[in-house]
């Protein structure tokens, strides 16, 4: 490829397609025709020298090509926005997709309030919320696949802090709650006292969005010299509840996701019997997310949201 004479709007092409996965809404999002799009996409690869994408039923499908060059080209767009245009973001009337990686208890805490700022002062702004699948976003953020994580990252704080200056990550946290214990209504254990032996004596569920076998109650035990029987391991706080209303396990969550499981009304709460400690929620993003208008209005709009919670909470405490 001879970068001298290719045309940097079919980057602008291949970088909305690769968001859109689809060359009709790549098409909209450019104010161009489908077919202006489509004979832009031909034009890229015949510059490239090879298929960047292919057409299946669900859509355009980026090779291992494009998904390699996808993070360079992303960033080098959004470089040359940042010295061309303003530095300034009016979510009144300017275009923004962000995607945000949350766990299910952290998304349905904040999605409403950030759909209610959307829907009321930045009618073109869209949000997309994906799963988060590990304990440490580092990967997804290089990789240019989210614009911002959300979740309880404790190894990924952890670096971020250790490396200082030499990190190019950025966390914030924006707020934190506590482990409890929770159960069915009419657990054998309701009306009785939770002693470290009646909790290990019972039969546990493991909520874990990464898949992990083990947790930090079972890591905490093992250095108590105890261990719990898990028998059952799932990877949302939803699916959890289901499992909790209908057995008689118990499992351990931060406080504040207890809605998320859908059946709080049906659930007991108790203190777990050992230390666990505070569970700290951070927001993380990429340092080449730093200091972009529209990046800083989403992170300012989580903390809001976050705060508001936090508020709402204490009140009804």
């Amino acid at each position: 490829m001879n970068f001298l004479t290719l045309d940097l709007n079919l980057l602008r092409v291949f970088d909305k397609l690769m968001a859109e996965g689809s060359l009709t809404r790549t098409a909209e999002a450019l104010a161009i025709t489908q077919p202006a799009a489509s004979h832009a996409l031909k034009r890229l690869h015949d510059a490239v020298g090879e298929t960047l994408f292919v057409r299946t039923a669900f859509g355009m499908k980026p090779t291992a090509r494009a998904d390699a060059i996808w993070p360079a080209v992303r960033d080098a767009l959004a470089g040359l926005q940042r010295a061309m245009a303003p530095q300034t973001f009016q979510p009144q009337t300017d275009e923004a997709d962000f995607r945000v990686a949350m766990a299910d208890a952290a998304a349905a805490m904040l999605a409403p309030e950030l759909v209610e700022t959307i829907e009321r002062s930045a009618p073109r702004v869209n949000l997309r919320v994906m799963p988060v699948t590990s304990r440490d976003p580092k990967g997804a953020l290089e990789q240019g696949e989210i614009d911002l994580a959300v979740g309880h990252f404790p190894d990924a704080v952890t670096a971020i802090m250790a490396a200082g200056d030499h990190t190019n990550l950025r966390f914030r946290t924006i707020y934190d709650t506590t482990y409890a214990c929770v159960m069915r209504r009419g657990h054998p254990l309701q009306h009785a006292e939770l002693t470290l032996d009646a909790y290990c004596a019972a039969h546990h569920m493991l909520v874990s969005v990464s898949g992990r076998r083990w947790g930090l109650a079972d890591h905490t035990l093992a250095a108590l010299g105890r261990r719990r029987r898990v028998v059952i391991t799932v990877n949302q706080y939803f699916t959890a509840g289901r499992v909790l209303t209908r057995s008689d396990l118990l499992t351990v969550l931060p406080a504040s996701s207890l809605p998320a499981t859908g059946h709080a009304d049906h659930l007991v709460v108790k203190p777990v019997p050992f230390d666990l400690g505070r569970v700290p929620v951070a927001m993380v993003w990429h340092v080449r997310r730093d200091a972009d208008a529209a990046q800083q209005w989403l992170r300012e709009r989580v903390v809001q949201a976050a705060a508001g919670l936090a508020a709402a909470a204490d009140a009804d405490a």
